[in-house]
């Protein structure tokens, strides 16, 4: 097992006061098969009149709080402590076709096949397009085994697209992002997402953590000064699969994940409603560091 250690410190500075603000965050890692979160705690400065975590929809931990207070900044540092046991990236040829897959899931009716539906479905921010179609279709052959299809479409959006901070931001259209070729990870998962489901694949948002100081063997990831996306897509007989289509890769041990949902409406790490403050500033700040 792998002990990572993670911090991720997000700042606002008003330039007007904030009377009061209401904030939800999905800053702590969840467990899955291949994690353990050990530890997670969020500091939050000033301190909250109210505070509450729970699990979503999805089984994410979110964590809710509000500032009754006035202020003109809000800082909020998520720490954890996590386990990763390292694993394989599955064979590419161990998979049926993408044609098979499509009609399994769309009759499948145990409880994983019924929960892999949901992510056919359009969200909030990735809706079907003819422009999203057309762009994934060259990686869907004729009775292509699925994760090669897969693979293939991922390394495509790796080679074809300009990871550029500066060139989108979260409310940039996915047809904008189609057209220029440029964003970032949220951009490059959005882009996977959209033209998986549009061939009948069920495919989900993921948002995490890269290690950010690569090891001797371990190349240094794209991405991993900041909370990090990639997609995971439902394989009948093998459950969830991730991918990674900013770094072109299939995550193993230099992943942490914190939340999967439909998109990254599902699971941004901070959004809230605030009563005042002018255009804010924001400052963000993570290091994964491995510790064991």
């Amino acid at each position: 097992m792998i002990r990572y250690r993670v911090t991720h410190v997000t700042e606002y500075r008003y330039n007007a006061s904030v009377s009061q603000c209401q904030n939800e965050a999905h800053l702590l890692p969840r467990s899955t098969p291949r994690q353990k979160c050990e530890h997670g705690q969020l500091r939050i400065q000033p301190a909250p009149a109210a505070y509450q975590d729970r699990k979503d929809f999805f089984g994410n931990h979110v964590t809710y709080f509000t500032i009754q207070e006035s202020h003109v900044s809000l800082s909020v540092t998520a720490r954890s402590e996590v386990l990763i046991a390292p694993t394989a990236p599955p064979p590419l040829r161990d998979s049926p076709t993408w044609e098979e897959t499509r009609r399994s899931v769309s009759k499948d009716t145990s409880h994983a096949g019924i929960e892999a539906r949901q992510f056919l479905l359009d969200s909030p921010l990735v809706h079907s397009s003819a422009a999203l179609t057309a762009y994934a279709t060259p990686s869907f052959t004729p009775e292509r085994l699925l994760l090669e299809a897969v693979a293939d479409l991922v390394q495509r959006i790796y080679q074809e697209f300009t990871y550029e901070p500066e060139a989108t931001t979260v409310s940039t259209p996915l047809d904008e992002v189609l057209d220029h070729r440029q964003g970032v990870c949220q951009d490059f998962a959005h882009v996977a997402i959209g033209g998986l489901r549009t061939h009948g694949i069920a495919a989900r948002y993921v948002s995490g953590y890269l290690e950010t100081a690569a090891s001797d063997d371990q190349p240094q990831l794209t991405g991993a000064a900041a909370s990090h996306a990639w997609v995971s897509v439902y394989c009948p007989g093998q459950g969830w699969i991730d991918f990674d289509p900013t770094n072109n890769s299939i995550p193993t041990d230099q992943h942490i994940t914190v939340a999967w949902g439909r998109d990254y409406s599902d699971v941004t790490p901070l959004k809230g409603v605030v009563a005042g403050g002018g255009n804010p500033t924001l400052d963000v700040a993570v290091t994964a560091e491995r510790v064991g």
